[in-house]
């Protein structure tokens, strides 16, 4: 048995909502609301409007991230991936894209820009102390484990 977990959402753009493209997928597709194309320059970064306001409960954030085919295609990244949405944001889901491709790229209207991953999170409590547990990786760190 499913369970799905309910979000408010405000939807001004008229695309589709945010949606899986398969049973297994993690992202659901986030489209441009754009009145026409925007032409990207090489090297810069823009903020492209979804028309999509959420309203999540305490405890769970919404990341955006890439989209594998729009990177690897027109080389336009998410330059702050994964960016975070909290759960107490009620502005406009913007996504900021950077075009690393040297060419100048075009976002069309209601083009796929990234994916939303719904995800918990817990609020930490700090318990501050003199020592830490050791383990057997101990302060390796930045390839200590190997290649």
């Amino acid at each position: 048995m499913s369970h799905f977990l309910q979000v408010k959402i405000i939807n001004t753009s008229g695309n589709p909502l945010p949606a899986y493209a398969t049973y297994g997928a993690a992202g659901m597709d986030i489209h441009a609301h754009l009145i026409e194309p925007i032409v990207l320059s090489p090297f810069d970064r823009v903020v492209i409007p979804t028309g999509l306001y959420i309203e999540l409960p305490h405890g769970y954030e919404a990341q955006l991230r890439a989209r594998s085919g729009i990177a690897l295609k027109k080389g336009l990244i998410l330059p702050n991936a994964p960016a975070t949405i909290d759960a107490d944001y009620r502005g406009e889901i913007g996504v900021i894209l950077a075009n690393i491709s040297g060419l100048p790229q075009t976002i069309m209207p209601g083009e796929r820009i990234a994916q939303m991953v719904i995800a918990r999170h817990e609020h930490v409590q700090w318990l501050a102390v003199t020592t830490l547990e050791n383990t057997e990786r101990g302060e390796g760190g930045f390839g200590s484990t190997g290649t």
